[in-house]
């Protein structure tokens, strides 16, 4: 077997393998969990830290950043070192990227709230909301210091952001250098076994990170630090804040975990039965012909220099690039890509904010219905591609067909809308049902004139006339009773209900058709999901079959790092950047300047969101055009060339030919399972 495989004794490696598989699916289901219950804590980083939503998808696109600051470093040393201790390494820094995130919340101070109801602490206080002078006769430089003396806490999302980015660093050779290991010891027949058995459990991560998301979002940011007694806001109030760092505790702890195992495992192991030569499939012979086949499990020479490979690195990548098939298709996964990143980045948010859900719920959705849907429509658009024998044509047209079908669908997304909640002053004027469009003055009014009110405060409590006020003071409420979420507001006087002039702590309940709708968005939701789920393996085949095989490495980690970097990292800021200019009501800074959103006008979110989504989609169909011409054009053009060169040679090279093709035809999906998975 050669010196590289004398630390390891042949019995043992089928045990080493075993510990192996177990380690890097335990890894893979670490790393998922973490990344998903990232984004299911975006809401509560936006209203902790106060920052917009374009700030939280610049966090969030940071892991990407960190994953390509070392792919190349680690992609081509990586494999020439230890391959388990590097991956542990990477565990280990994921997991104190992990850990980096969650400090902020042990090193500032508690969340704060402006709010007007009075806690159990201070029942018997019962102060009037409606202030009839200044509230403070602190002067304005006074009230400023007051107020910025912590203000240092609110860049604290910093450290959230380098942790991702460690994050991002620690993540990289999971997946290439893991594989590599498996492909190495594995047979042809087992390979794409094992790594199928990695990814499947690679996909119960997401399900578990949007439920560990679900569970904390429940639980208030301080818990164990201050009275739950005093807490006057309910999960459903735009100002909650759930314990989001508890998450990442727990996801740092797992990741760490997953990390020992690796410092046990031997630095390679022998191949497990016999190899046979890598052959091009006979789609790949018809884009590529007469090409030298790289040998890719072992390099042809290990004396070759660093300066030699580089020299070949830009050629190579040259004719790549070169290849128009090839070209359009990253352009149009790129697009693709930037409209699922950003539509899945935001879409617990915008069932939040248009269904008026809570984020618990939000997140429990995500991970109980939509990931298990993702996973049974890529594992079902495989099984169909191997039933139907599809070659690389039809691998294209079911990728293109899967993929228009739920744009079709995701079309009706739009008809599914819910009405603006009714909040005097910001979405309807106070004496009429008239929309109107937000204006800080416009918060003022005869009702409430006598009230010193500040139109920087949200504090909403919902009238008995069914109508939502930003706060008691502006409802013109001069008197409560009770405390806690149990306060009652009474003489209020822009309520404006014969005798009941009253309101209570939140805003009012949505209307029941929103309620109604929720389902069929939730249905609808599943379904595209599954559909355009399909046409994932088949498009991954596409990319695998039109490229020759010692392009395929290049090809795939081009195609990897063009994607996290024109669409990991962008898609996620402007998406936010473009719901942010729907906010109605932005919170305030203690120094100045806005925070997180409290309310969104819902009929401009759903319309920049979703056209947003589609029409990202629309113009990757748009590029499609093309690429099916030209690869109808080539594939015609090859096969014409391979008839014209069996004739010149024979009558019986041209039987061989069309026999070869026939047998190829129905064996083609079995002998590129494999390099499918991988």
């Amino acid at each position: 077997l050669g010196p590289v495989f004398l630390s390891v004794s042949f019995p043992h490696v089928s045990l080493f393998s075993q510990m192996f598989l177990v380690a890097l699916s335990f890894a893979y289901f670490a790393k998922a969990l973490s990344g998903s219950y990232m984004k299911s804590t975006i809401t509560q980083l936006e209203r902790r830290f106060d920052i917009p939503s374009y700030l939280i998808g610049v966090i969030d696109g940071s892991f990407e950043i960190g994953n390509l600051l070392v792919i190349a470093f680690v992609s081509y040393f990586g494999a020439k070192l230890h391959r388990p201790k590097i991956i542990a390494v990477g565990c280990v820094l994921m997991s104190i990227g992990t850990f980096i995130i969650a400090l902020p919340h042990f090193i500032i101070r508690r969340y704060e709230y402006k709010t007007s109801v009075p806690s159990v602490d201070n029942s018997t206080l019962n102060p009037s909301p409606c202030y009839v002078s200044s509230p403070t006769n602190l002067s304005q430089k006074e009230v400023q210091a007051k107020g910025c003396e912590g203000d240092s806490n609110l860049s604290m999302w910093i450290y959230v952001l380098l942790g991702n980015i460690l994050r991002g660093i620690g993540e990289t050779p999971v997946q290439p250098l893991g594989i590599s290991y498996i492909d190495d010891f594995a047979t042809e027949e087992n390979a794409a076994l094992y790594v199928g058995c990695v990814q499947t459990i690679s996909v119960v991560g997401p399900v578990f990170g949007y439920l560990l998301g679900s569970l904390c979002a429940k639980i208030y940011v301080d818990i164990g630090f201050v009275k739950m007694e005093t807490i006057t806001i309910t999960p459903a109030d735009a100002r909650w804040v759930g314990a989001w760092w508890l998450g990442y505790l727990i996801a740092g702890v797992i990741t760490l975990l997953s990390a020992i195992p690796f410092w046990f495992l031997p630095r390679s192991l022998p191949v497990s039965g016999p190899q046979s030569p890598e052959k091009c499939t006979a789609e790949q012979k018809s884009f590529i012909k007469d090409s030298p086949l790289l040998k890719h499990k072992y390099p042809a020479d290990e004396h070759t220099s660093f300066i030699e490979m580089a020299k070949d690195f830009i050629p190579t990548l040259r004719t790549l690039l070169g290849h128009p098939v090839y070209l359009i298709y990253l352009c149009v996964t790129i697009i693709q890509l930037n409209s699922l990143i950003g539509m899945v980045t935001y879409k617990p948010k915008y069932i939040e904010q248009h269904f008026r859900q809570s984020a618990s719920k939000a997140n429990f959705l995500m991970g109980v219905i939509n990931i298990p849907a993702v996973a049974l429509g890529m594992f079902s658009g495989g099984l169909l591609m191997k039933r139907l024998k599809l070659n690389i044509m039809g691998a294209a047209k079911f990728a293109f067909g899967t993929s228009l079908i739920g744009y079709i669908l995701s079309l009706f997304f739009f008809a599914m809308s819910c009405e603006n909640a009714k909040i005097a002053g910001v979405t309807l004027s106070y004496n009429s049902t008239d929309t109107v469009s937000y204006d800080k003055h416009l918060l003022s009014t005869t009702c409430n004139s006598n009230c010193m009110c500040s139109v920087s405060d949200w504090d909403p409590v919902c009238g008995a006339n069914g109508i939502t006020y930003v706060s008691p003071c502006f409802a013109g409420c001069t008197s409560s009773a009770g405390s806690g979420k149990n306060t009652v507001f009474s003489n209020c006087s822009c309520v404006g209900v014969a005798g009941n002039l009253t309101a209570t702590t939140g805003q009012c309940p949505h209307k029941d058709d929103c309620d109604r709708m929720f389902p069929y968005f939730l249905a609808l939701s599943v379904i595209t999901s599954f559909i355009i789920s399909l046409g994932g393996t088949p498009g991954y085949m596409f990319l695998i079959r039109c490229i020759k095989p010692q392009l395929k490495s290049l090809a795939l980690g081009f195609h990897a790092l063009a994607t996290r970097t024109l669409a990991g990292i962008p898609a996620p800021i402007y998406f936010g950047a473009i719901i942010d200019t729907t906010c109605l009501k932005w919170g305030q800074k203690r120094c100045g300047g806005i925070g997180a959103c409290r309310i969104y006008n819902t009929t401009a979110y759903r319309i920049a969101y979703l056209g947003l989504t589609l029409s990202l989609r629309t113009l990757s169909f748009i590029m499609c055009i093309p690429g099916f011409v030209l690869l109808s054009r080539q594939l015609k053009e090859e096969e014409r060339n391979a008839i014209h060169e069996a004739l010149t040679n024979g009558g019986t090279e041209l039987e061989a030919l069309r026999k070869e093709e026939f047998a190829i035809s129905n064996s083609t999906d079995s002998n590129t399972d494999r390099e499918t998975r991988l």
